[in-house]
């Protein structure tokens, strides 16, 4: 760890490096092709990355790695299943996108009290009192993330579960451009990250070329084209949310110093989520009261026909989505910290082909030709992504992007 370089007392977090240098082949070792130019063979490489990706393994304690797998996973997880919820939600009967927004927020008691165990069984302490400033960037990430869910909540009425989620890949590229511009040198655009966005921005494209071919009955063109509007403004707010995200753990949320310090300082990232939700669950409260959405709740759950139908039903796929959506910016915020606002935007468009899947063997989602093709460029844009970022390793001796 290091410390700001403009002389603040904050202690920057953990970047991931990744070294995936190729050891120069000497001797009889290598192959000569026809040009003259040395050829490795594939063992050789294959050598060289498992024995690169053993020493950046050694190169942190397990503990980071076990903290970063579990953060990716529940990303990977639970954000897939609460898209579905919500998609669930409607076609059981549910109307107010105001509903499905208190519930993504609903669940900000679920990082309140893992943090309980962390004060009393570890070393770590709470960071209080939080200082004016921290206070109002939770504040304000608040207001950004209930105004987040909002357009999810409006994106998922009117678009299928596998439309909203290719569409939402977008998110990469905007958690590219804002990484760069709010925090800096860490979050470095590539020629690897600029094709990514371009691939996966032509894949959102072809969605909306296609528009006719997925719309559900009901909808109508200008119903469909506002829920994929209001998609895209959620990737984008979902991006510069990131972004904020690690500027705050930069400049207000040192995590110490030394190599375990990510793992031993793990807490911070409780704590920003659960005062973070808390800030998005008052501003959603107020808006669900002003909209007479408490009410409309017990309307909706009189009449639910999904997950076995009635109150109980209701229930279950309001406390689920309050649930998976909570440990899926869980997940999220612990990558941010641990990794960089890219590779949090990166396992966030890998979500994509897990959800686009998930939505048409469950909800039968229509899978018209145009989709197929734009899930597999959203695919290889995040496959060219990784090939490219590791290429970039190996020149750069593991500078982050």
């Amino acid at each position: 760890m290091e410390k700001d370089g403009d002389g603040g007392d904050g202690l920057r977090h953990h970047a991931i490096r990744l070294p995936l240098t190729v050891a120069a082949m000497e001797g009889s070792g290598s192959e000569i092709t026809s040009n003259g130019g040395p050829s490795v063979s594939l063992r050789q490489k294959a050598s060289s990355l498992m024995a690169s990706s053993a020493a950046a393994y050694r190169s942190k304690p397990a503990s980071f790695w076990a903290l970063l797998a579990l953060s990716g996973g529940a990303m990977l997880t639970a954000f897939p299943a609460a898209s579905l919820l919500s998609r669930l939600y409607y076609n059981g009967g549910g109307q107010s996108k105001w509903i499905l927004s208190w519930s993504a927020v609903a669940g900000w008691p679920i990082p309140a009290l893992l943090l309980l165990p962390c004060y009393l069984f570890t070393d770590a302490s709470p960071t209080w009192p939080p200082s004016p400033w921290l206070c109002f960037w939770y504040a304000l990430l608040g207001l950004l993330s209930a105004a987040d869910n909002l357009m999810y909540a409006w994106a998922y009425a009117y678009l299928p579960a596998s439309t909203a989620s290719l569409v939402a890949a977008s998110s990469l590229a905007f958690s590219a451009v804002f990484g760069r511009l709010i925090v800096g040198k860490k979050n470095r655009i590539g020629l690897s990250t600029l094709n990514a966005i371009v691939v996966i921005t032509a894949g959102v494209v072809i969605i909306a070329l296609d528009s006719g071919s997925d719309r559900y009955p009901g909808i109508t063109g200008r119903q469909y084209a506002l829920g994929f509007a209001l998609d895209v403004a959620g990737s984008a707010l979902h991006g510069l949310i990131f972004a904020l995200s690690e500027l705050v753990f930069d400049k207000y949320l040192s995590n110490g110093s030394g190599d375990g310090a990510a793992a031993t300082r793990f807490h911070v990232v409780l704590e920003q989520q659960a005062a973070v939700s808390l800030s998005a669950f008052a501003f959603t409260s107020a808006g669900l009261a002003a909209t007479d959405g408490f009410a409309a709740m017990r309307r909706e759950a009189a009449g639910f026909s999904a997950a076995g139908g009635g109150k109980a039903g209701y229930a279950m796929v309001m406390g689920w989505s309050a649930a998976t959506f909570q440990l899926g910016v869980l997940g999220a915020t612990g990558v941010v910290y641990l990794g960089s606002t890219v590779l949090a935007g990166v396992l966030n468009a890998v979500r994509v082909p897990l959800t686009s899947v998930a939505a048409v063997v469950w909800f039968h989602d229509p899978m018209s030709g145009f989709k197929i093709l734009s899930l597999v460029i959203t695919v290889w844009g995040f496959g060219s992504y990784m090939v490219g970022h590791s290429s970039a390793k190996k020149t750069s001796g593991g500078s982050s992007q």
